[in-house]
């Protein structure tokens, strides 16, 4: 399923698609669309997906196959992560199911998430499937999170489900699957109406050591 968008009054709702919601240069290109649109739009951002993923990462069937383009997928990658990072309204992930990998780490680019509490898996795998992280992806986790959280998700491949995950501060809230789009609405409706400019430029003052390592 192609992505979309639903309001929520001022809240925007972007559904990421119904299956592992891949990074394919396609799906990055349609995310990017949807972005810009919700920029002219609406005051606050919420991400989902549908199912058993909220998004699986990198495609890493098409990076096989396009190896030579391998440089600038990475880039297409880690500019979205910027964009969220630095998003000028409020943005949180509703994570229903698996997010791994870079999955994981666009959830992490968000202000907040809230993570499905009877299913799915908050993982950094790179250690398990011998791809370490690039300085860009590291410092975004990095400034996420504590240097223990830190250490125990990005150097051991573990698994977290919601309740550990939110224990671990990877996710700070959790919700059942019919309650968590709407639990992350209600999250972060009262935070909307600053003035984008503002709120863009505290993020971009905030994560400047990230955005560098990104690009």
């Amino acid at each position: 399923m192609a992505t979309k968008v639903d309001q929520h009054e001022s809240v925007a709702v972007l559904t990421l698609g119904d299956d592992e919601n891949r990074f394919a240069p396609d799906w990055l290109d349609e995310v990017t669309a949807r972005l810009d649109e919700i920029e002219g739009t609406s005051k606050g951002l919420v991400t989902a997906g549908i199912g058993k993923f909220y998004s699986n990462g990198l495609d890493l069937e098409w990076l096989s196959a396009n190896a030579e383009r391998g440089q600038w997928y990475v880039g297409a990658v880690q500019r979205l992560f910027a964009r969220i990072l630095t998003f000028p309204m409020p943005t949180i992930a509703a994570v229903n199911g698996h997010a791994f990998g870079a999955g994981a780490m666009l959830a992490i680019a968000h202000d907040y998430r809230v993570m499905r509490s009877d299913r799915g898996y908050f993982c950094f795998p790179e250690a398990d499937i011998n791809i370490p992280f690039t300085p860009g992806m590291a410092a975004l986790i990095q400034a996420k999170l504590t240097p223990q959280t830190a250490v125990a998700s990005m150097t051991t491949a573990r698994r977290f489900a919601g309740s550990d995950a939110q224990a671990a501060g990877l996710v700070d809230d959790t919700a059942s699957e019919q309650e968590l789009v709407q639990a992350a609405v209600d999250r972060i409706r009262p935070l909307v109406g600053k003035d984008p400019g503002t709120l863009g430029a505290i993020k971009s003052t905030m994560y400047a050591s990230v955005i560098t390592a990104l690009q």
